[in-house]
C-alpha cells in the first residue's frame, strides 16, 4: 500500500519522523493495559435465584465466614425478649388529677398564707409542667432496667415499677417523689411551690396502662445492638446440594464466598503487581518478536502499529466491561451467557486493516489472554473463542462490502453451532436450556460485534491511513461523480484507465501486492485530464491536435499539469492520501519525451541548450510496488497504441525498452520491487497486454 506522501499535515509528518520513541510508547500502552486487564480479574461464582431449585451442587472455594441471618434473627429475638411491659401513668387519672388540683386552689385560698411568695399563676404553669414530667414516664420491671442501661439506653424517664403495683394501679414511694421534686428544683422553680403540689400528688391512687409502642420500640433498639452472627464455612464444605431449594441462608453464603475469594487474591500485593506485569511483558515481547521477524511493515509503519494497538484495547476493554455487568446481574443473565464471544470482533478488524497473518496470530493470543483472566470456563472459552475468531479470519479475507460483515458473523455463529453439542453430549444430554442460552447469547454478541465494526471500520480507516477492500469497492462505483465526467468529458483517458487498471491488477496479484489497489487507483490516476481533455491524443478522437499551436515547453507544461491539477481536483472530492500519491508518482520524475525532442529539434539539435526541468514531471517517484507497476503499465499501455503490429515479440520488445529506460533513469529506484518481482510483473504485463490487444479475424461482408 502507498506510503504517506510528504505535504501530508505536520502532525502526520510528526508521527512518522523518528517514530523509534513513539512505537516504545505504543509498547508500554499495550504493555500497561494487558497487566491491568491480567490482574484485576474478577471472581466468578454461580449465583442462585431466592427459591429456585439448584442445578448444580456448589462447594466451598475457601474458608470463609457469612453472616447467619437466621441465627441473627434468633439471637434477637432472644435479646427482645429481656425488655419486659412497658406501662404509663393512665393519661385521664392525670387529667382528673389536674382538675382537681385547679379546683382546689380556686375553692381553697388558704394555700396563699402557707405560700407567700407564690402566685395562682405560677402554681397553674407549675401544675402543668408537672403534668408533662409525668406523662412523659414509664416504669417497667428491674431486669429490663438493667437491660437497658447495659446497653447504655437507659434514659431518665424509666423508673421501677413500685411494690404496690397489682398490674393496674400503684402507690408511689417516697423516693420516687423525692426524685421528681429534684428534677424540677433543677429548672430553677421554687422548692416550697414544688413540695406543695407533689404532696396533693401523693394522696391519688394512680391508675397505669401498659405502652405497646413504647415496648416495641426498646425492642427494635436492643435489637439493632446485636451484631450479625457470623458461621464460619470450611473449604471443601457443600453450600448447596443440587436440587435443593435456594434461600437466603445459601445467598449470603455464595455472596460471602465471593468476597473470600476476592480479598485471596490480594490485587495490591506488590508479588501479585510484580507477578502480572512480568506476564504482560513476556507476551508482549513474543508479540514484538513475531511481528519484527515475520511483519516488518507493521512495526515499521507507526500508523499501523497504532491501529494494531488500538485494536487489542478496544477488544480488553470490551470484553473488560462485559463482564462487569454480566457479573453485576443478578436476573441469571450471567446463567445464560456462558460462553461471551470477544473475539471475533478482533479477528475482523484485523484481517480487514491489515492482514490475516496478523489476524490470526492475534486471535490466538487473545483467546489465550481473555480465557485465562474472564471469570469464565476457561477450556470452553478458550475453544469457542478461537475457533470463532479462525472462521472469522477465512470468512472475511476477502471482504468487498460492508454489509457482509453480518454474513461473515453469521457463518461464525453457523460454526459454533456444533461446538454447542460437543459440551452437551459430554454431559450425556441431546437437548436442554443450556444449548438455546447458547444459541441466543453468541447470536446477540455477533449482532453486536457486526454493528460495531460497521461502525468503526470507516472511523479506523480514516484515522490511521488504512485502505481496505471494502473502501476500494466503493470507490469503484462508476457512478461516482469523478468516473462519471471522466467517462463522459475523457473517455479516451477513461478507457485508457480501466486498461492499466487491468493490467496493473493482474501483476500486483502475481507478486503478492494489492491487486485491487491497483485496479481501483488508476480509475483515478489520470482525473487531471479533466481540466483539458483534448490537449491529451486519446481524446481527440482524429479532430484538431491543439498542440501544433504551441511550443514545445507550453505542450509539455500543459501535459505536466494534469498532475498537480489531478491532486488538486483528488483533494477537492475527498480521495483518499493513497490514491493522491499514485496520482503524483505515476509518471515520477520522467521526461515528457516527445515534447523534450521538438523542442531540441527546433533549437538545432543542441540538446544542452534545452533546460530538461521544464519537460521533467515534478514527482515525487513510485515509492511502493503497486506505485511502480502502475508506472509500468500506464506507459506501455500507452506506448502500445502506437504499434503498427500486435504480437508477444513487439509487445516484449516494448516492455523491455520503456521499463529499461524507466530503471536507467532512476525511477524504480524508490520502490520495494526486487529484480525477480520486476521479471514477474515484465511477464504478465506482456501476457496481459497480449491478450487485450490481440487481432480479430475480418469477418466477411454479408452479401444482399
Amino acid at each position: 500500500m502507498p506510503e504517506e506522501s510528504k505535504d501530508k499535515p505536520k502532525w502526520q509528518r510528526y508521527l512518522k519522523e523518528r517514530s523509534f520513541g513513539k512505537r516504545l510508547l505504543l509498547g508500554l500502552a499495550i504493555l500497561l493495559s494487558l497487566a491491568i486487564f491480567i490482574h484485576f480479574k474478577e471472581v466468578r461464582v454461580e449465583m442462585l435465584e431466592l427459591d429456585s431449585k439448584a442445578k448444580n451442587c456448589i462447594v466451598a472455594q475457601v474458608n470463609f465466614e457469612f453472616p447467619d441471618e437466621e441465627g441473627t434473627v434468633v439471637l434477637r429475638q432472644e435479646s427482645a425478649r429481656d425488655i419486659g411491659a412497658i406501662f404509663r401513668l393512665d393519661p385521664k387519672t392525670i387529667d382528673q388529677w389536674r382538675y382537681q388540683f385547679e379546683n382546689y386552689l380556686m375553692n381553697n385560698p388558704n394555700w396563699r398564707n402557707l405560700l407567700l411568695e407564690t402566685t395562682f399563676e405560677k402554681l397553674y404553669y407549675g401544675a402543668d409542667e408537672l403534668k408533662d414530667l409525668i406523662q412523659s414516664l414509664r416504669f417497667t420491671d428491674m431486669r429490663t432496667l438493667q437491660r437497658l442501661k447495659s446497653l447504655d439506653l437507659l434514659t431518665p424517664e424509666y423508673y421501677p415499677l413500685p411494690s404496690t403495683f397489682n398490674g393496674q394501679s400503684a402507690n408511689f414511694p417516697e423516693d420516687f417523689w423525692g426524685n421528681i421534686q429534684n428534677r424540677l428544683v433543677k429548672k430553677n422553680h421554687n422548692a416550697a411551690m414544688i413540695t406543695f403540689i407533689l404532696n396533693h400528688m401523693r394522696s391519688v391512687h394512680w391508675l397505669l396502662d401498659k405502652d405497646t409502642s413504647a415496648q416495641r420500640n426498646l425492642r427494635k433498639m436492643v435489637q439493632a445492638t446485636v451484631p450479625e452472627r457470623l458461621s464460619q464455612i470450611k473449604v471443601g464444605s457443600r453450600i448447596v446440594d443440587q436440587g435443593e431449594k435456594v434461600t437466603q441462608k445459601h445467598i449470603a453464603m455464595i455472596q460471602a464466598m465471593k468476597k473470600a475469594l476476592a480479598e485471596k487474591q490480594k490485587i495490591w500485593g506488590l508479588l501479585p503487581l510484580l507477578s502480572s506485569l512480568i506476564f504482560a511483558t513476556i507476551v508482549t515481547l513474543i508479540g514484538g518478536l513475531y511481528f519484527r521477524n515475520s511483519h516488518k511493515e507493521l512495526v515499521n509503519n507507526i500508523y499501523k502499529l497504532f491501529l494494531y494497538v488500538t485494536i487489542i484495547i478496544l477488544t480488553l476493554l470490551m470484553s473488560k466491561v462485559t463482564e462487569f455487568f454480566l457479573l453485576q446481574d443478578t436476573g441469571g443473565l450471567l446463567e445464560g451467557v456462558r460462553y461471551p464471544l470477544f473475539i471475533p470482533f478482533a479477528a475482523i478488524l484485523f484481517c480487514v486493516l491489515l492482514n490475516a497473518e496478523i489476524a490470526l496470530f492475534s486471535t490466538c493470543f487473545l483467546s489465550v489472554i481473555l480465557g485465562l483472566s474472564l471469570a469464565v470456563d476457561h477450556s470452553r472459552f478458550i475453544v469457542i473463542n478461537l475457533t470463532a475468531g479462525v472462521v472469522a479470519i477465512l470468512v472475511s479475507r476477502h471482504l468487498r462490502k460492508r454489509k457482509e460483515v453480518f454474513v461473515v458473523c453469521g457463518k461464525v455463529w453457523l460454526c459454533c453451532i456444533p461446538i454447542f453439542f460437543v459440551y452437551n453430549f459430554a454431559q450425556d444430554a441431546l437437548w436442554n436450556f443450556f444449548i438455546l442460552s447458547d444459541l441466543v447469547s453468541t447470536f446477540a454478541f455477533l449482532v453486536v460485534t457486526s454493528i460495531l465494526i460497521v461502525g468503526l471500520l470507516p472511523i479506523l480507516e480514516s484515522i490511521f491511513h488504512v485502505m481496505t477492500d471494502i473502501t476500494l469497492m466503493e470507490y469503484m462505483d462508476p457512478n461516482s461523480k469523478l468516473l462519471r465526467r471522466l467517462g463522459v468529458e475523457a473517455p479516451g483517458t477513461y478507457q485508457h484507465s480501466l486498461v492499466v487498471g487491468s493490467i496493473s491488477e493482474a501483476a500486483a496479484q502475481a507478486i503478492g501486492a494489492n491487486g485491487l489497489f491497483c485496479r481501483v487507483s488508476t480509475l483515478y490516476h489520470d482525473i487531471g485530464k479533466l481540466s483539458n481533455p483534448h490537449y491529451f491524443t486519446e481524446n481527440q478522437m482524429g479532430g484538431f491536435n491543439i498542440h501544433q499551436l504551441l511550443t514545445p515547453q507550453e505542450s509539455a507544461q500543459l501535459i505536466i499539469a494534469h498532475v498537480s491539477e489531478g491532486e488538486g481536483l483528488a483533494r477537492k472530492h475527498g480521495l483518499p492520501s493513497h490514491f493522491i500519491d499514485i496520482i503524483r508518482e505515476h509518471h515520477g520524475t520522467t521526461l515528457v519525451y516527445y515534447f523534450f525532442c521538438k523542442q531540441v529539434k527546433q533549437m538545432g539539435g543542441h540538446v544542452d541548450a534545452v533546460d530538461e526541468t521544464f519537460f521533467r514531471y515534478p514527482g515525487p517517484k513510485p515509492r511502493t510496488k503497486e506505485s511502480a507497476i502502475i508506472m509500468m503499465a500506464d506507459t506501455i499501455e500507452a506506448a502500445s497504441r502506437s504499434l503498427e503490429e500486435i504480437n508477444e515479440e513487439t509487445i516484449t520488445e516494448l516492455v523491455n525498452r520503456l521499463i529499461g529506460e524507466k530503471l536507467e533513469d532512476g525511477q524504480f529506484d524508490e520502490c520495494q520491487l526486487t529484480f525477480d518481482e520486476f521479471g514477474i510483473v515484465k511477464r504478465v504485463i506482456i501476457k496481459t497486454l497480449a491478450v487485450a490487444r490481440h487481432l480479430r479475424i475480418k469477418y466477411p461482408v454479408k452479401q444482399t
